[in-house]
């Protein structure tokens, strides 16, 4: 089975045509002003539509109003939601049933017993991913470029698909797949040169690294 790959924070052009080009499996587009790769709905548009059919469009939010997502998808049609906050599950249903979209829940990780948390969701989104839990001094839920302890993700037993995520990159997605056992990935700062601007070489490092897997 091939590795399923997200490339998440996409907000030029290039970066998106080299996602497109050498087969991300999902483009992630971020709803969230504190990040340096938050879009309008406007700039969001114009990215989406470079997107082909065949290639899921994310849209990352963190503990959104139900009236930010009607603005936003009024413009961006997008696939999946990502719930990147403190969502509860009730709240995830909710998203999931008023806009017809299903959803990837992201849970913050950083020891094992934190895999618990996932059950809760289980039944209810699509998606689960688990990212490393951030820095203390972190102003960002994710994309800190930070990993946690891979190996907890071993022999890991869910309902649902679920993505590795936190800290990823080229050069360790091998070691990370090995350690964790994941078939689906996402990476956000490890393909960028600076925070919010993404490397097209980077991405297709990532991507050829994620073929050879």
């Amino acid at each position: 089975m091939a590795l399923f790959t997200k490339i998440c924070g996409l907000t030029d052009a290039a970066a998106v045509a080299a996602a497109v080009e050498h087969g991300a499996d999902m483009a992630g587009f971020v709803f969230f002003p504190p990040s340096p790769r938050n879009l309008s709905a406007e700039q969001a548009e114009a990215l989406l539509a470079e997107v082909p059919s065949g290639i899921d469009r994310v849209g990352l939010f963190v503990d959104p109003e139900t009236d930010f997502l009607d603005t936003i998808l009024a413009k961006a049609r997008l696939d999946l939601l990502q719930l990147h906050g403190d969502e509860t599950p009730e709240r995830c249903r909710a998203i999931s049933i008023y806009f017809g979209l299903p959803i990837i829940k992201a849970i913050k990780v950083s020891t094992k017993a934190d895999l618990k948390a996932a059950k809760a969701y289980e039944d209810i989104v699509d998606w689960l991913m688990f990212d490393a839990s951030p820095p203390k001094d972190a102003t960002l839920p994710g994309g800190n470029g930070k990993a946690f302890d891979w190996s907890i993700m071993q022999g890991a037993d869910f309902k649902r698909p679920w993505l590795l995520a936190g800290g990823l990159t080229p050069g360790n997605l091998t070691e990370a797949v090995q350690q964790s056992g994941a078939r689906a990935v996402d990476v956000s700062s490890g393909v960028e040169s600076t925070p919010g601007k993404k490397d097209p070489a980077k991405i297709r490092a990532f991507l050829d690294a994620a073929r050879r897997l």
